[in-house]
């Protein structure tokens, strides 16, 4: 989840693929990437081609010519942005909650509906707000919890709205993690935080360092699978 990625293209001769239409592709450099890798941003769109810093970028061109097929298909089936207001359904924990007019000064939750009061040009930021107080408080939790596991203290916990990674550790021991992880199921954001609490031991992925987020969380493979199947779902919701 953590990573070092420095974009290396540049606006005025950014590589693309020809056709109806054209597809803009972002090349970019990582230390540690071994192999050539394609992502789709499930947000807006965007085709990010990350590759070894050694490997010349019309390898990448290449590689993206051979999955054009694959890649227009994935962009004609992306689901659509939504932008959050009165109505519209937001899942919170992982459990879906239609967004309605709340009454009083405070945001609350009833019966699968989450009461947003206010102007209504402004429910989506108010609700994205609260859901990111929610998180803060969620995330520290769970951090506390999985750093007292571990027997190793963190240093400080800040919240970002990333695309690329859903939580990183520097080696100072601060810990970052996307704030849409309250959108997700809670086994998911407890995951996410034993992952990187783990890396306080372990600043690897190595078989030591699975085995540190195992003894601390039990048993990863469902809440991994649900976030790389789903993950991506929780950048369509757009708050203001």
């Amino acid at each position: 989840m953590a990573g070092d990625y420095r974009n290396k293209s540049s606006h005025m001769n950014d590589p693309y693929l020809p056709g109806d239409p054209p597809i803009p592709l972002i090349i970019r450099r990582s230390g540690r990437a071994r192999r050539i890798s394609l992502r789709i941003s499930q947000l807006d769109g965007r085709v990010t081609l990350t590759l070894p810093d050694r490997v010349p970028e019309r390898e990448a061109i290449h590689f993206a010519q051979e999955k054009e097929a694959w890649i227009r298909k994935h962009l004609a089936n992306r689901t659509g942005n939504v932008d959050v207001g009165h109505g519209v359904v937001v899942p919170i924990g992982g459990i879906p909650h239609q967004v309605t007019e709340g009454a009083g000064r405070r945001i609350s939750f009833a019966q699968g509906q989450v009461h947003v009061p206010g102007a209504v040009d402004r429910v989506g930021k108010r609700l994205g707000a609260h859901l990111k107080a929610l998180a803060r408080t969620r995330l520290a939790e769970a951090s506390d919890h999985y750093a007292e596991r571990l027997g190793k203290p963190y240093a400080a916990i800040t919240l970002r709205d990333t695309r690329s990674r859903w939580g990183s550790c520097t080696a100072q021991g601060r810990l970052m993690y996307s704030w849409r992880l309250i959108l997700a199921p809670p086994e998911v954001l407890d995951y996410v935080a034993a992952h990187e609490v783990a890396h306080l031991a372990q600043m690897n992925h190595s078989p030591a360092f699975w085995a540190e987020v195992e003894r601390i969380y039990g048993d990863y493979a469902a809440a991994r699978a649900w976030l790389r199947r789903e993950g991506s779902s929780l950048h369509r919701y757009r708050f203001g």
